[in-house]
């Protein structure tokens, strides 16, 4: 792994020299061009050279003083209005990484005094979430005891906190991620928030701490440890729905199986198993998103986009502070690289379950077929309040089934309009099952007693839907059989496909592609009577990007004329997919 040390060491010094002229005289950061700035963005920026001092102890990069920048940076976020908790413990964390003793601490020294009393008074500062902003108040609990600004450590306290609310909204232990509605955001943030507070463990002064509480992280980290083989695409994709996926789903997936690695999470005959899986996840990091001529993290252009509240500048020093501390896990790690055993190339079909109970289920359902590269990705959360087509419950997967980032278009789902209730068959289920069918078929099904509305509330006593996705091969078929409990009018019906194309540049030889014949739709059975449209070609609008390349054409299936819907009957939209599937080159 040593060899691998140095790599990502090579990789944060490269991102770090062309970023560090974005620093401003104030410690504020320059946006990229065409993006704001974040009000956090110090934070991150501090963390980042904090754990590069860590990693090297180096000071200086390119001519500049590593000290002075970080102490720019903790200044200009302690002192920001309003301020931005996330930034904080961020900011915390990375003079705390410079040292954990005010009196050695190289950063401490060049602050002022207006600026040690102002970081006192904001990390004293007490708040509250129920959402991955928890793990921002642990951050700051650790350093405002290591740095021996309070002399009762709140850390614990905060931990146990965290894992009490994780129990209350998640029956099998994942993290839930909304603050309010529906609830079961179950989303990347969940694998964030766990590799955060490890890391902050890390850091604090009482190692006694630490050692208590790794089992209490242990039992959750573990849970998302196991998703990783099947979750991980054979070509290394990642984490791939939900907000903030795309080069944060390769980060936040190789740091939690470092720290596995780290802690001995991961059994030893496993461990073969992993390495293969990290490898991969940092090869498809390496090529996706990383510019190997100029050396920085590439985020936006004009095939693909991001997150929108990811800019840049915060992507590319969150990646140089996790590829240092990849750079010292990888040195703990004592294994040369084990070949994994080899698996028996079968398709498979899994559900995970995120959380059941009397008033929702929610999971997410794992395909893949080896044979034909097909490797889906069909969450049932909810969106969290932030609508999209990430996280709606259709096949994911990059290349093949694409969907446009940050907006919402009813991907592969019927959309039906009554008066003013947009339903769409998302967010919850109940009854979800998944088997084996006939000729070692797959299927996953649920249904919902009660329409769901795209602001995720329920419409009582208008109708209820059960949907059956099924999988063999590298056919899918899906079939949506409503029924209302009283005459309505269905004012609209829309069904979306979209074809993307992979990114020109930034790809990974032998991902899967739609080749010339495409998706090869058919239509089985619409009592909708809907219509396809003519394709509506949308290369040239940066409205439809993914994370992985760009949207050419959406092909939408409508009836906008309405239709009167009687109760007794089932009303059916039964599609078939059997797709041409090609390799990238």
């Amino acid at each position: 792994m040593h060899s691998f040390s140095e790599q990502c060491l090579d990789m944060a010094r490269s991102m770090l020299g062309h970023n560090l002229d974005s620093i401003q005289p104030n410690g504020t950061i320059l946006p990229a061009n065409g993006e704001q700035s974040r009000p956090d963005e110090p934070g991150h920026v501090a963390y980042a050279l904090g754990e590069f001092y860590r990693a090297t102890g180096e000071t200086t990069l390119n001519g500049h003083d590593l000290i002075d920048l970080a102490a720019r940076c903790i200044t200009a976020q302690m002192f920001t209005e309003p301020a931005a908790e996330n930034g904080l413990a961020y900011a915390a964390l990375g003079l705390l990484a410079f040292g954990p003793s005010k009196d050695r601490n190289p950063v401490w020294e060049r602050l002022v005094d207006e600026t040690k009393q102002r970081i006192d008074k904001q990390l004293l500062h007490r708040s509250d979430y129920d959402n991955h902003w928890q793990a921002f108040n642990i951050g700051k609990a650790v350093a405002r005891y290591s740095f021996g600004l309070s002399k009762k450590d709140e850390t614990s306290r905060l931990i146990e906190r965290m894992v009490d609310r994780l129990n209350q909204t998640s029956s099998t232990g994942y993290f839930d991620d909304s603050t309010h509605g529906l609830g079961g955001n179950f989303n990347l943030y969940g694998v964030m928030t766990l590799v955060f507070v490890r890391s902050a463990l890390q850091l604090h002064a009482n190692s006694g701490v630490r050692e208590r509480k790794l089992p209490t992280l242990r039992t959750y980290a573990e849970k998302y440890i196991r998703m990783m083989p099947d979750l991980v695409r054979a070509d290394g994709l990642g984490w791939a729905f939900g907000r903030a996926a795309g080069a944060y789903g390769q980060m936040h997936c190789v740091s939690l199986i470092l720290q596995g690695l780290r802690d001995n999470w991961i059994p030893d005959d496993q461990k073969g198993r992993y390495f293969d899986i990290l490898r991969r996840l940092f090869l498809y990091f390496y090529q996706t998103y990383l510019d190997q001529e100029h050396g920085f993290l590439d985020l936006r252009d004009d095939e693909r986009t991001a997150y929108e509240k990811h800019t840049t500048r915060m992507a590319n020093f969150d990646a140089a502070r996790y590829l240092c501390q990849w750079s010292r896990l990888a040195k703990t790690v004592q294994l040369a690289p084990v070949a994994p055993k080899p698996e028996s190339p079968k398709p498979s079909g899994r559900f995970v379950i995120f959380d059941k109970s009397s008033r929702k289920e929610q999971g997410l359902f794992l395909y893949r077929d080896p044979a034909s590269g097909l490797h889906t990705q069909i969450p049932l959360i909810s969106c969290g309040g932030h609508l999209s087509s990430d996280a709606l419950p259709f096949p994911h997967c990059p290349g093949v089934f694409d969907w446009p980032n940050n907006v919402y278009l009813p991907i592969m789902l019927p959309e039906l309009t009554f008066g003013e209730h947009v339903t769409i068959p998302a967010f919850y289920g109940r009854n979800c099952v998944t088997g084996l069918g006939l000729r070692n078929s797959f299927y996953f099904r649920y249904e919902q007693p009660e329409l769901i509305n795209l602001n995720e509330e329920f419409v009582k006593g208008l109708g209820s839907v059960k949907v059956q996705w099924n999988f063999s091969g590298n056919q899918i078929s899906c079939e949506f059989a409503y029924t209302v409990k009283q005459q309505v009018t269905l004012d609209k019906f829309r069904y979306v496909l979209a074809v993307a194309a992979p990114h020109s540049k930034y790809r990974v030889g032998g991902s899967p592609a739609l080749g010339p014949q495409g998706h090869r739709c058919s239509v089985a059975k619409d009592d909708f009577q809907a219509t396809w449209r003519d394709t509506e070609v949308v290369s040239a609008d940066p409205t439809y990007r993914t994370n992985y390349g760009k949207i050419h054409y959406l092909q939408h299936l409508v009836r906008d004329h309405p239709l009167i819907m009687r109760p007794g009957h089932i009303y059916r939209l039964a599609v078939n997919f059997d797709p041409e599937i090609a390799e990238v080159e």
